[in-house]
């Protein structure tokens, strides 16, 4: 790790938190590339390590002549070159790359990196202070170890689709890709403890993450309810999946579009909130009534709440709905769209969305990193081109030649 300051002391401009740290990143589609581009985000430089013939496989198809919005969604931040590691040139240049880097990322099919000469034990012994990140879809001793895995696998496999669904019907994916993203997510984490824990022991060390693991950690709370029941936990529809609460329902707002519902939730653990909001409903009748004195009887006569609450809701908007009973110390919050987040001011002036200009799409507008460090600036950047940065990382930065990278470059080895 190149060590640097976090704020320049003559210009006060801060760095990235994770400035001087190197990722050499031959990660693709997005398990693996959330996972850098976290800690490009962060401050790191991660270099993307891809084939000449067409990049990592999260580029394609291609958009408007350039890039999948995919793959700019997945690598802001990064450098792009390319290297054909079935050439010796190719895997001579990754070597030396290696060899100045801090962390390694792969999340490559079973037993491709191994094939490639890259496994963990091979790159250790290029670099032994080297953080080595694997990601795969099933954890090493588990029967499915050599299978194949998406975001929609892990997520079946992990127990998500098992608990997400209307009670007795089919299981369903949730719309977020969190299998893939959330497994990144737990794999940049892992790289940055072993970071730290380099720093008292000097040594490197491997970092693993199966898709599989990782959902069956976000169902945490899933097991607290089998070991409530005794049985797996089921399918629930919008209810918590601790057990029936009400109110806990998305209420058809006023107006007939898709995402016209406001979320309203009430505790389980007090009257609280169900007496703000039968007060601002205008039903404080329902305060006397011993259906609904404690949040075990209010879930047995969950219909007769929904039918309460549902019918103040479809008077108001969902924005009026979430306004209306957020200032009154209820939660609640409107079902917003992609699109109505996209254009929500607050959000923009916040940084959560930032407009990039790409050089081939032009301005773009993406989700940018939701965590805020006061000490730690880094400008979102746009996702490189392929081989954008051959010339800057084997010249600049390895010290070759421009005639030599031409004749790598002619040779099909970059």
């Amino acid at each position: 790790m190149r060590k640097q300051q976090n704020q320049s002391p003559n210009t006060g401009i801060k760095k990235g938190a994770l400035d001087g740290v190197r990722v050499v990143d031959l990660s693709q589609f997005e398990a693996g590339p959330s996972c850098t581009e976290t800690l490009a985000w962060l401050g790191a430089e991660v270099i993307k390590v891809e084939n000449p013939n067409g990049g990592e496989q999260g580029r394609t198809p291609p958009t408007q002549g350039g890039d999948s919005y995919y793959f700019l969604l997945f690598n802001a931040n990064k450098k792009s070159v390319t290297c054909n590691l079935k050439s010796k040139i190719g895997c001579d240049l990754l070597d030396k790359l290696i060899e100045t880097a801090d962390v390694f990322v792969e999340n490559f099919g079973p037993g491709v990196i191994e094939r490639l000469g890259y496994g963990y034990e091979k790159v250790k012994e290029k670099n032994q202070s080297i953080i080595y990140a694997s990601i795969k879809g099933f954890g090493q001793g588990s029967p499915y170890e050599n299978f194949l895995a998406f975001d929609m696998i892990a997520q079946a496999t992990g127990g998500v689709m098992s608990i997400t669904g209307e009670p007795g019907g089919r299981p369903i994916k949730p719309g977020t890709t969190i299998g893939d993203t959330g497994t990144g997510l737990h794999c940049a984490i892992g790289i940055l403890a072993a970071l730290y824990q380099r720093f008292t022991t000097g040594e490197g060390q491997l970092v693993e993450v199966a898709m599989q693991d990782a959902m069956t950690n976000f169902c945490r709370v899933a097991y607290a309810t089998q070991a409530n029941t005794g049985k797996a936990a089921e399918r629930r529809g919008n209810q918590v999946i601790l057990g029936s609460v009400a109110p806990s329902e998305a209420y058809q707002c006023k107006g007939d579009g898709p995402n016209d519902f406001c979320y309203i939730y009430s505790t389980r653990a007090h009257n609280r909130h169900w007496e703000r909001i039968v007060s601002v409903i205008g039903r404080k009748d329902m305060l006397q009534d011993p259906r609904f004195d404690s949040p075990e009887n209010r879930a047995l006569n969950i219909e007769a709440v929904d039918e309460a609450i549902g019918s103040w809701v479809k008077k108001h908007d969902k924005i009026e709905v979430m306004r209306i009973l957020g200032e009154a110390g209820v939660a609640a919050g409107a079902v917003f769209d992609t699109m109505e987040l996209q254009n929500d001011p607050s959000l923009r002036e916040r940084g959560i969305f930032t407009t990039i200009n790409h050089p081939i799409h032009g301005k773009f507008t993406m989700p940018a990193f939701p965590i805020r460090l006061s000490h730690s600036n880094v400008p979102i950047q746009p996702a490189p081109l392929l081989g954008a940065d051959n010339k800057a990382i084997y010249g600049d930065m390895l010290g070759f030649s421009d005639d030599e990278i031409m004749e790598f470059s002619e040779a099909g080895c970059i």
